[in-house]
């Protein structure tokens, strides 16, 4: 992967209050886009029209700071979004991961107490549901890019990335906390979920692996198993369930969001996802060797020690050397070829 060209050196202060202009950003876009939607579509696409209008504003919101504020030659790519070799694979990680711990959740509710479940098999269903998955396609990219785009790391050049996972994490737990329904064990969800998300993008410098995991962690617990996202149970259009257990097991009304049973999976999904991430992380964080000090010409430095030794004397030059052939040593008197010799008596 080519290396982005370094970015001039931004002091905290100014990295924080770039943090603050992406906070603020945030909430007027999500005003704008609940104000604005239900202004273009009908009551039925007004929650797609939602976070298709809110994902559009953040993009092009963060994009214009960093390119302002920051000089940033790719904002949209600097943002965690890089059209780089392999990232279609890294959201399938990504959702892999999001399938099976809605899966480690569903699981215990089924044996303590069990979902009741209705389907809808009609064509109008099938056409809603595909409606669906890109409503929580795109509220799970729109998450991220609040989340975990450009004010995160802003957030995270002012106070270090440990320092920008947890306020981050408080920030994303406020936010749902707002969520009508919302309880002491949602806002604890959401900050163990938001660990996870941070993990995977810190991990992997990029936003295709926790979009996978956040679209897969809620899609699949909706659109596959009927239940409640939030607090919301109309994302069902073909499966509608209907969870039965104790609130700490199901949630209640506001779905897995606000169980315990959730807040444990999601902490012992920390591990399993730093493992995952381990070849994604060699590759981009692996640290750029920057080569320092001054360059010295040591065959240059040489040369000049020995001539301060030697004196800058030049070589003489080799002597010419004449190669002639080697003439026949004349013959002896007494010595005849033979075609001198008298020809022997018979």
């Amino acid at each position: 992967m080519p290396m982005s060209p370094i970015q001039p050196a931004v002091s905290r202060f100014r990295a924080y209050w770039r943090f603050i202009v992406a906070v603020v950003w945030f909430f007027l876009a999500r005003s704008l886009a609940l104000r604005e939607a239900p202004l273009l579509v009908n009551e039925q696409w007004q929650p797609l029209a939602q976070q298709a209008m809110l994902l559009s504003l953040l993009l092009v919101g963060y994009a214009s700071m960093g390119l302002t504020l920051d000089r940033q030659q790719h904002p949209m790519s600097e943002q965690g979004l890089p059209r780089r070799s392999g990232w279609k694979g890294e959201v399938g990680l990504g959702m892999a991961v999001g399938w099976a711990l809605a899966v480690a959740c569903v699981l215990p509710m089924l044996v303590g107490g069990g979902i009741a479940i209705v389907l809808i098999l009609g064509p109008s269903a099938w056409g809603w549901l595909a409606a669906d998955a890109a409503f929580f396609g795109l509220l799970a990219l729109a998450e991220e890019v609040a989340f975990r785009g450009y004010g995160f790391q802003r957030f995270a050049e002012a106070v270090g990335s440990l320092g920008a996972v947890l306020g981050y994490a408080a920030f994303y737990a406020i936010v749902q906390a707002l969520v009508p329904g919302s309880s002491h064990s949602s806002v604890a969800v959401s900050i163990v979920l938001s660990f996870v998300l941070s993990t995977a993008y810190l991990r992997t410098r990029a936003l295709w692996v926790s979009w996978g995991i956040n679209f897969g962690w809620k899609a699949s617990r909706a659109l596959l198993f009927g239940l409640a996202v939030s607090g919301v149970s109309s994302h069902s259009p073909v499966v509608q369930g209907n969870p039965m257990g104790p609130f700490w097991l199901t949630g209640g009304g506001f779905g897995l969001d606000g169980s315990w049973v959730a807040f444990v999976v999601l902490l012992s999904a920390l591990p399993v996802v730093y493992r995952l991430t381990r070849d994604l992380d060699f590759r981009y964080n692996a640290p750029v060797i920057v080569p320092g000090g001054i360059p010295v010409d040591l065959d240059a430095a040489a040369r000049r020690q020995h001539e301060a030794a030697m004196g800058a004397t030049e070589p003489a030059a080799p002597g010419l050397v004449q190669i002639l052939p080697a003439a026949a040593p004349p013959l002896a008197s007494s010595e005849k070829t033979p075609a001198d010799r008298p020809p022997a008596a018979g």
